[in-house]
């Protein structure tokens, strides 16, 4: 029996027009070389932008480090850039950094994330509607804005009748507690996003299966998406650790090795604040130390994007 012989277009590539839409994208359409030049050209200033920063960083903190061993700055327990007698150990303002990024991960990645659950898998699509970009007006209210309400809101009203007097009137929890809140918008966002990019018909096999609403999104749903979950929180800490006013303001500048979170502590960008609205000569040591201090900052954001990008990878599923 021998096989139906296949339409003449097909045998010669298929349909003609089909064939011709298909050549005509690959002819260069007028603009085109032009258009394709211009994001080429934007993708080239940034990476050149980035590269010139951290040759900055690089350049100026060598400066600082012929003066100051390496070893000293990264394992020194007391920080004095600005007053006598000077030291230059790091670890105080490190140790503030991370301070911040664990209480507003405490706050934020909860708060975020069961945000996200609720507008994803519970809220109407009306509801939705309006709550999302209602939640994301709290990423646009200006930082120093949150800073004062973190100083006179937060430490006077909320901590101050649990601690008394234990608690400093600039301290790291205040200032922790509202930068966790800052992060929610960033995590929610990112996290529900990720959520609606689950299939639909894994929601319907766990349904099918008789899973409750409960389950189907705590045990079905979130692990689908904890590769965007998981990007979304380590974005959101990457902004925590960044963040400058809210703790130059609540957290105060008082360079502290403690884990107390209720005495004043400076964080890496505290310090940055201070040094540069300061009389700080610019070929002063101090001024140098910005920049060595700088340095240590984008190694520590540096670090956190590499996690991200490996924990996507790890979690990532193809549907």
């Amino acid at each position: 029996m021998s096989a139906t012989p296949a339409p003449t277009s097909l045998r010669e590539g298929g349909d003609p027009a089909l064939s011709q839409a298909v050549d005509l994208s690959h002819r260069p359409r007028p603009g085109e070389k032009v258009i394709r030049a211009l994001l080429a050209a934007c993708g080239v200033m940034s990476i050149l932008t980035t590269a010139g920063i951290v040759l900055t960083l690089a350049f100026e903190a060598f400066e600082f480090f012929r003066e100051v061993p390496v070893w000293s700055f990264v394992t020194g327990t007391n920080w004095s850039a600005l007053i006598e007698p000077k030291a230059y150990g790091v670890l105080p303002l490190v140790s503030g950094t991370l301070m911040i990024g664990v209480l507003s991960a405490i706050v934020g990645v909860p708060l975020g994330v069961s945000t996200a659950i609720y507008l994803r898998e519970y809220a109407s699509p009306r509801v939705r509607n309006r709550l999302k970009p209602t939640l994301e007006v709290l990423a646009g209210i200006p930082t120093v804005v949150l800073g004062y309400f973190a100083l006179t809101f937060v430490t006077e009203t909320v901590l101050r009748p649990l601690f008394g007097d234990r608690i400093d009137f600039y301290n790291g929890l205040s200032a922790g507690l509202v930068v966790g809140i800052m992060i929610v918008p960033i995590i929610a966002s990112v996290s529900e996003d990720a959520m609606a990019a689950v299939p639909r018909s894994l929601r319907e096999g766990a349904f099918g299966l008789g899973a409750s609403r409960m389950t189907t999104s705590l045990r079905v749903v979130l692990p689908a998406a904890m590769s965007g979950i998981a990007a979304s929180v380590v974005l959101g800490l990457s902004r925590a650790v960044g963040e400058t006013m809210i703790v130059a303001i609540a957290a105060g500048s008082s360079p502290r090795l403690t884990a107390n979170p209720l005495r004043s502590i400076q964080t890496l960008t505290g310090y940055i604040v201070q040094a540069s609205l300061g009389d700080t000569p610019q070929t002063s040591l101090e001024y140098k130390g910005v920049f060595a201090v700088g340095l240590v900052l984008f190694l520590m954001t540096l670090a956190l994007n590499v996690a991200s990008i490996r924990l996507v990878r790890k979690f990532r599923q193809a549907y």
